[in-house]
């Protein structure tokens, strides 16, 4: 079934509607918005902008691959009895769009809102379709932050002013972080991002970076055995130091990769689609992990340290 997009004015509609029934049970359940995020990111954004206002399920544990999430009983339930859900639509997570088809509750498709809001496509639609990894691109994270903050507005009408106040504090927030990746990833050695799949091509785009991934957009892709020696050449004749590859990816392509180029670094970067149990247990967040990203692109390229 091809997943239909919510338009805010039907949130606003629905919301009206709701509360005109008076719909839900009284006392601590009706004190909080209800919300369902599909994964990390978004369960991110929604719990920054609602603060106390907001319950919201993350539906991908930690550890887990959002891609090949498949929902438990009560994981579905969590969906569908939600006042609003959050995902990020074009098949990123099929099971988990399927499943909010079934909602009679707004359901708030963020990835077609951010094409519509660059205005364009930022990466091409080939063989792994549209590129869903908006969120490491801090000014598209601001935008998605935006539509969190209308969708909840929408749900519940009386925290609009609350959801505004606490998106723009994380806008600034964001909007600091794009000018630390500015100034960090400028007069760099080298501008070639070489990675175990294509997930940073829109920190790529933002950066005057150049990414070349041996897996397209899905990280399920089978390596192609030419592709790995065009990559090892183009390491060569580019003077890259470090092949990355990502926790949920096996590291053996890329250290062949590594390997076959000339005794080549691997580094870890996280596409921050879910949080690992290390780093759910070290109290990291999207900013650390960001930072920390940043960091090591930046040492592999060669750029000047921070002054």
């Amino acid at each position: 079934m091809r997943r239909r997009r919510v338009p805010l004015v039907a949130l606003l509609i629905a919301a009206a509607v709701g509360s005109t029934l008076g719909a839900g049970p009284a006392g601590a359940a009706r004190s909080k918005l209800s919300v369902a995020a599909a994964f990390y990111p978004v369960a991110f954004a929604a719990q920054r902008v609602g603060g106390a206002r907001v319950d919201v399920t993350n539906l991908t544990p930690v550890g887990a691959e959002p891609h090949d999430l498949e929902l438990d009983s009560d994981q579905l339930d969590r969906l569908l009895d939600a006042k609003v859900a959050f995902v990020l639509g074009s098949d990123f997570q099929p099971a988990v769009e399927s499943a909010a088809d079934r909602r009679d509750g707004p359901t708030v498709e963020l990835l077609p809102e951010l094409v519509d809001a660059r205005g364009k496509k930022v990466a091409d639609e080939g063989e792994g379709g549209l590129d869903p990894h908006v969120w490491l691109d801090p000014v598209l994270m601001s935008q998605l932050v935006g539509e969190v903050e209308r969708g909840l507005a929408a749900s519940d009408p009386k925290g609009a002013a609350t959801y505004e106040k606490n998106a723009q504090a994380l806008q600034d927030r964001l909007a600091a972080l794009d000018a630390r990746y500015r100034a960090r990833l400028t007069g760099c050695a080298r501008n070639l991002l070489v990675t175990s799949h294509e997930a940073f091509g829109y920190v790529a785009s933002r950066y005057g970076l150049r990414q070349e991934g041996v897996a397209g957009i899905s990280p399920d892709q089978e390596p192609d055995p030419k592709r790995l020696g065009e990559l090892a050449q183009l390491a060569r004749d580019h003077g890259v130091t470090t092949v990355f590859t990502e926790e949920a990816v096996s590291p053996r392509v890329a250290q062949t990769l590594a390997r076959d180029a000339g005794g080549l670094e691997t580094e870890v970067l996280s596409p921050l689609e879910s949080l690992t149990t290390k780093e759910r247990a070290a109290k990291a967040d999207y900013f650390t992990l960001m930072n920390a990203n940043l960091d090591k692109i930046a040492n592999a390229l060669g750029c000047p340290p921070r002054s």
